[in-house]
């Protein structure tokens, strides 16, 4: 949306403020044309894009309302006409978790999707993969800079051999040794390196590399008995593990060699592999925003919304996270839970989540990122209700803690409890079971996975004219008047079903622009 007719865009007809849409933002003395919220109206100050203008005088202590709530309450008068800026608002408290709705909204009923396909890659405990991976799991952050030189090697000596396997990565993470391993909250990194391991896109290959004097020995993150038998182990047999303090090892070069032919097994077994035709209800796919704007409630995320819905109406599994990015919408969770257990659930994780918060002396508002702010976003409020969007409109049919994997009876919506923050959030959610990620950003991120695809949206054309060999998709289309949400929607599901089947690349996949695993870990570090 260029500087030409000022363009304003308000989220429902009793919000009090609207954003511009223009590239550039908006001169002090512009008229706002008719037809477009606050018509007629002259700007009293310089606005820019994505930030808010002010349709009527609003006195002081009076709610300023978008998507038809109080993002916040006036610290002083404010013009018609205005830019209503964070300083200008005083945010509300969180909503109390007790009183909600629960299970109270009935979702739209829509009729099952049927005839939609993806080529995958079936795997022995009945999941399917978007991509055929061979992950070798670190036990400890020690073994990481071996690990990353012997991956190294698999790529250039091994990996041409084996044409059907698509890429080796070492599940590297912070974790492992010099941390309270028997504390209550220990067992989330725990668990969720140990699902991260058994990741879809991983074939039911287990390749593990330890360092020996590590607080998480091997048998405690996989002990036997207590995954899929799939790679030819006895069913009490660990996987086969590199222990680099190993007597056998004499130098550097006999642990980079044993890791190396370690390794040839798993990607024979991989290599046998071939996608197959597999309908669209395999497909498990976390959504996620980053680096948000103003645009984000009003273009991508409504987008990634209407194509959650069609993948549920697809059968498939859908899960959105990020605590403190809906927590202030926590009404509509409860009210579109499935249940009462589902509502329940979701109350618990987010108290468990602002008591976490609590021990930190911080609350929700600590969420918000400069980057936010510069795009329009005055809060952690006005924030999570563009972000609750990502998750469309159907009912919310599971919960997960930290960590926790899905069950293959675990379909539909899925409110998967995670930490906002991108790394921590995507970690939880591959844990979780995702072979497809769809992430949403306004201001720019080249954030990727090495373990799974992610389908990159932009909020606004600007960015993804000038970010064009790193965006997937332009949901700032919808802005300028080319695509409404409902066709965004389904032009979002067909090219997830053209990733998933490995006819297209996603530009951080072209680009291998990969970011760590980050582990949540509340327990204590010794």
């Amino acid at each position: 949306m260029n500087r030409g007719t000022p363009v304003t865009l308000r989220m429902h007809p009793d919000d009090n403020v609207a954003i511009v849409a223009n590239e550039g933002g908006l001169p002090a003395g512009c008229v706002l044309p008719p037809g477009r919220p606050g018509a007629g109206l002259t700007l009293r100050d310089s606005v820019p894009q994505g930030h808010k203008i002010s349709l009527e005088p609003i006195a002081a202590g009076a709610p300023i309302r978008r998507y038809q709530v109080p993002i916040g309450y006036a610290r002083e008068a404010i013009p018609a006409g205005s830019w209503v800026h964070e300083k200008l608002l005083r945010m509300p408290e969180a909503r109390a978790l007790d009183a909600l709705p629960m299970a109270s909204v009935q979702a739209p009923v829509a009729s099952p999707l049927e005839g939609y396909s993806f080529e995958g890659y079936r795997n022995p405990d009945g999941s399917v993969g978007t991509r055929n991976i061979l992950a070798i799991t670190t036990t400890v952050q020690c073994v990481a800079g071996v690990v990353s030189l012997a991956v190294q090697r698999i790529r250039s000596e091994l990996l041409p051999r084996y044409p059907h396997v698509d890429d080796v990565v070492g599940l590297e993470h912070s974790y492992g040794c010099g941390v309270a391993i028997d504390a209550p909250d220990a067992v989330i990194p725990i668990r969720t390196l140990r699902h991260i391991s058994l990741n879809p896109n991983f074939g039911g290959e287990l390749m593990v590399v330890s360092l020996g004097c590590e607080k998480l020995q091997p048998q405690r993150l996989l002990p036997p008995g207590s995954f899929p038998i799939v790679d030819g182990r006895a069913p009490d047999q660990a996987p086969h593990t590199v222990c680099l303090q190993d007597a056998q090892h004499v130098g550097f070069m006999s642990m980079l060699d044993d890791i190396v032919q370690s390794a040839r097994p798993h990607l024979e077994r991989l290599n046998a592999r071939r996608r197959e035709t597999v309908p669209a209800s395999e497909l498990v796919v976390g959504v996620q925003c980053g680096g948000s704007d103003a645009f984000s409630g009003v273009t991508a995320n409504p987008a990634v919304g209407a194509m959650a819905d069609l993948l549920v109406r697809a059968g498939a599994t859908v899960m959105f996270s990020e605590n403190t990015e809906v927590r202030d919408a926590v009404e509509q969770l409860t009210g579109r839970a499935s249940s009462q257990a589902v509502a329940q659930a979701i109350v618990r994780e987010l108290d468990w989540y602002d008591r976490y918060l609590e021990r930190g002396r911080v609350d929700r508002s600590a969420n918000t990122t400069p980057g936010n702010k510069a795009g329009g976003l005055s809060n952690i409020v006005e924030k999570a209700m563009g972000s609750i969007v990502k998750s469309g409109s159907a009912s919310i049919d599971h919960v997960l803690s930290p960590g926790e994997k899905l069950r293959r009876d675990q379909r539909g919506l899925v409110f998967a409890a995670t930490p906002a923050s991108d790394f921590i959030c995507g970690t939880l959610q591959l844990a979780a079971g995702m072979n497809l990620h769809v992430f949403t950003t306004g201001r720019g991120t080249p954030y990727g996975l090495a373990e799974c695809p992610v389908i990159k949206v932009a909020t606004r054309s600007e960015l993804a004219r000038r970010w064009h060999d790193l965006m997937d998709f332009n949901a700032g289309q919808i802005a300028d008047g080319e695509l409404d949400i409902e066709a965004a929607g389904w032009a979002l599901f067909h090219l997830l079903l053209d990733v998933a089947s490995g006819r297209k690349k996603t530009w951080a996949e072209t680009w291998k622009l990969h970011n760590a695993l980050v582990l949540f870990n509340p327990a204590p570090i010794t």
